[in-house]
């Protein structure tokens, strides 16, 4: 039918995200999204906008689908805080060790490019990097946590688990990973018998 989409622009969303997750927000070209997406530069445009625009909305698809899988990992926090921040970790372990998905995390790979994102981006990398950070204070204090102790194992495990992104990128192995969650996972338990 003439002028009606004749694509699935949820399936184009999610390649132009694996795509900017595979190589980074600075080194995806149109010319990679186009070929991801199989749409051409002008239903690119038409459809998503420009690439800051494509690269926001990939960014919030990319946030709220683990989002919501950390939010449901953290939900028993009130009864089990240490239960619950492993649960947060292994949604981590779990996306690296997926054969389907990139490594890392395209929100740890955007922090670390803020430098050279547009302010807009910049802002909705750091905007996804505060929810993680407030969904962990938020359930360490429902946890039993001092406000203190709350914050602090949450600024520490927000950046364990980008660290985990950063490191299965650089080759880290599965076994590593989990050393490096399971002291966290130690330290809390201490924290919360002390």
């Amino acid at each position: 039918m003439a002028g009606k989409k004749q694509f699935d622009m949820d399936k184009a969303l999610d390649a132009a995200m694996i795509q900017f997750w595979r190589e980074g927000y600075a080194d995806t070209s149109l010319d990679d999204l186009s070929r991801a997406t199989g749409l051409n530069r002008s239903s690119l445009y038409s459809s998503f906008g420009d690439k800051d625009r494509l690269f926001l909305r990939c960014l919030d698809l990319y946030a709220a689908r683990y989002g919501e899988k950390y939010e449901a990992a953290l939900a028993s926090a009130a009864s089990d805080p240490v239960t619950a921040v492993r649960a947060f970790f292994d949604v981590t372990l779990e996306r690296i060790a997926d054969p389907e998905l990139p490594d890392g995390c395209l929100i740890a790979q955007s922090a670390m490019a803020i430098p050279v994102l547009s302010p807009s981006v910049a802002a909705q990398a750091e905007q996804a990097l505060d929810l993680q950070y407030s969904r962990l204070r938020t359930a360490l204090k429902a946890g039993r946590l001092s406000d203190h102790d709350a914050e602090t194992f949450a600024v520490h495990a927000a950046a364990v688990n980008q660290s985990l992104a950063v490191m299965s990128r650089a080759g880290a192995s599965p076994a590593q990973l989990r050393s490096i969650v399971g002291v966290t996972i130690d330290a809390l338990a201490q924290a919360l018998r002390g």
